[in-house]
């Protein structure tokens, strides 16, 4: 019996982590532990995440909560270390770029227990990102490189990896996609639970746009934030606009004195959904405006029209092939590539390679075969 365990921290890594944990648990031959750092620390949208996705409550929970990126990195370090030890895990299983991803890598190497990486190799080249200095150590330190597209393979091999250490595998989060969008809510029910009867009759016209904005490109500077807030609040008179508020976002609205243009509801803003209201506002709208990586994917399988306010991407796939378009940070660029996709339709694309909602079970393949080359830990 091999011992694996998966490490989450952040809501992006439980939509990766659900389809993984169960094709490894329909394996006899493994063991496996779910190590939550508390990284997202909203106990309540938490456990509405792992009761949608199915997930198995946490068997570590390690409440680290908020802090800077340095502060959490090293306190997840300190608490996963006798966790880790005892049991000793044959396997460390890390998703995504989150400030846990990279500090469970730093402690497992250093203990010496192999980790793979899920969604390697992507890059952005653009270092003033933390998540693309997450992303870059880890995959240095990672035994097992686990890819979503084959540009992924393409840069770690330029960065010296061995091919045999990479697996192409596909899109886990398109594997969460597929199992949940038969039960996505209705944007019509979320409306109405949210009391935005008035955009859901706006919406009925001529579509919605959908919403979201965190990284701390586009909310840390003030001038920034307002630029993309006027931009939307203009936007919202042609068509009407839910933006999903990350806490960071509110914080820098509420710092900013920009709260008052949302007191009229035309841009109606909501706190952060949950992941079935949230695939079912994407699947449904006319258009999505975000700088989410995770979204830009999302709405390439679903094939709705995506603008991403960013300058760069680590997924280029979903330009290339998807439905995205990287719109660059300009607001006024945003506005233009609205009214674009208001006159034109937007964008169509295809579904990538291996997007086809069976990446877990290659994961859990290679795993199997990595691990069948180890001696057992023993501890």
């Amino acid at each position: 019996m091999k011992r694996i365990d998966c490490i989450v921290g952040a809501r992006p890594n439980f939509v990766k982590i659900a389809p993984i944990m169960r094709a490894l648990r329909g394996r006899e031959d493994f063991a496996v532990r779910l190590i939550h750092t508390g990284q997202h620390y909203d106990v309540a949208m938490n456990a509405v995440f792992f009761e949608e996705l199915g997930i198995p409550d946490p068997d570590v929970n390690l409440e680290i909560g908020s802090g800077t990126h340095t502060e959490q990195t090293a306190r997840i370090m300190l608490a996963l270390v006798p966790v880790l030890a005892s049991p000793r895990p044959d396997m460390l299983i890390v998703v995504g770029d989150v400030n846990s991803t990279l500090a469970a890598t730093l402690v497992a190497s250093k203990m010496l227990i192999p980790v793979a990486h899920v969604e390697a190799g992507l890059r952005s080249n653009d270092r003033a990102m933390p998540e693309e200095v997450n992303r870059l150590v880890t995959d240095r330190l990672c035994a097992l490189l686990l890819t979503t597209e084959r540009s992924a393979c393409d840069n770690l091999l330029r960065e010296g990896a061995r091919p045999e250490q990479i697996g192409f595998v596909g899109n886990v989060m398109i594997d969460t996609l597929h199992a949940c969008l038969a039960r996505a809510a209705p944007a019509r029910l979320t409306f109405e639970e949210i009391g935005a009867g008035a955009m859901a009759s706006r919406a009925q016209q001529g579509g919605y746009g959908f919403v979201t904005l965190h990284r701390p490109s586009n909310v840390d500077d003030e001038a920034q934030l307002r630029g993309l807030i006027e931009t939307l609040f203009d936007i919202a008179r042609d068509i009407p606009l839910l933006f999903a508020v990350h806490p960071r976002t509110k914080a820098k609205i509420e710092a900013t004195g920009l709260g008052s243009l949302f007191e009229d509801g035309l841009l109606l803003a909501t706190p952060p959904l949950s992941y079935l209201r949230s695939l079912g506002l994407m699947r449904e709208a006319r258009l999505v405006v975000t700088d989410s990586g995770g979204m830009q994917e999302e709405t390439t399988a679903l094939g709705v029209p995506c603008l991403t306010v960013r300058d760069n991407t680590e997924r280029p796939i979903t330009i290339e092939e998807g439905t995205n378009t990287l719109v660059g940070s300009s607001p006024s660029a945003l506005r233009e590539a609205v009214a674009n996709v208001l006159a034109n339709g937007g964008k169509r694309g295809r579904v990538p390679e291996l997007w086809d909602g069976k990446a877990a079970e290659r994961i859990a393949d290679h795993v199997e075969a990595f691990l069948a080359f180890r001696q057992p830990s023993g501890a």
